[in-house]
């Protein structure tokens, strides 16, 4: 079995799947794909995306707010912490730095990242990280906080060995997603296979970032099995191999109860 330990389920297109998630999980089940983690980005979808999990044992959340999110509610340590007691809830975030999307002074965006490190130590539950063009604040950050206390992943990893290095340190996992079957992503592929197959995790980030031979189309759960053969073939393995490999990761880090 697979887990896309990076999804949101609430953010689909459902009329593919005759306008409702249980084809979307069934398609994703026909996939070998059997576990997902639905990531929030804002406090205003926040509610639905919870009933989603609530409504699916195959499915868990997190709370957080997404980098780049402007206008909407903020949550406070004290908010992230009391959501994440819910029994669906197993991290925090997505949270980090994303210097692509957002200009000017970002101060904003790092006080906000520096409120969900502090939650999730409080509550005692790993980080889901999310960084662009944000390298060295992003671990600067991580390391001053005290992230290590909890770990979590990053997710949709783009960077180089170094970096990815730099967080394993840190005690994060590297996610690999769609974008490592792109032709364009040498730099991405030797870091994959140069992981420790022990600190590795698959996600689609659906609906976006569909990978290879489903690019630039909408993406979902079930592709992850894409991602995974990719990685797979890239590092001469078989394709059981990173599948248990990656979902007793994500088991081991954010579900320990989760069967395998």
């Amino acid at each position: 079995m697979l887990v896309d330990s990076h999804c949101h389920l609430d953010m689909l297109d459902l009329a593919p799947f005759g306008g409702h998630i249980e084809g979307v999980l069934a398609s994703a089940a026909q996939n070998e794909v059997g576990h997902f983690l639905c990531v929030s980005i804002n406090m205003e979808d926040f509610p639905a995306m919870l009933r989603i999990a609530e409504a699916h044992a195959s499915v868990v959340a997190s709370v957080g707010l997404h980098p780049n999110e402007r206008g909407g509610h903020e949550p406070t340590v004290e908010e992230l912490v009391g959501l994440s007691r819910h029994p669906k809830i197993v991290a925090i975030g997505e949270t980090g730095l994303d210097y692509f999307r957002s200009e000017g002074d970002l101060e904003w965006q790092r006080e906000r990242f520096r409120r969900h490190i502090a939650a999730a130590r409080r509550c005692g539950k790993p980080l889901i990280i999310h960084s662009r063009d944000a390298r060295e604040d992003t671990l600067a950050i991580l390391e001053q906080e005290g992230a290590g206390e909890v770990g979590g992943v990053m997710h949709c990893f783009t960077g180089d060995w170094a970096m990815a290095q730099a967080a394993m340190a840190l005690n994060f996992h590297i996610s690999f997603s769609g974008i490592v079957t792109f032709r364009t992503a040498t730099e991405l592929q030797e870091v994959a296979l140069k992981m420790p197959l022990e600190r590795m995790l698959v996600e689609t980030d659906c609906p976006y970032l569909a990978p290879v031979p489903h690019r630039g189309r909408p993406n979902q759960p079930a592709y992850v099995r894409h991602t995974a053969e990719f990685v797979a073939a890239l590092r001469g393995e078989p394709f059981e191999t990173i599948a248990v490999a990656t979902t007793e990761n994500y088991r081991r880090l954010f579900e320990p109860g989760l069967s395998t």
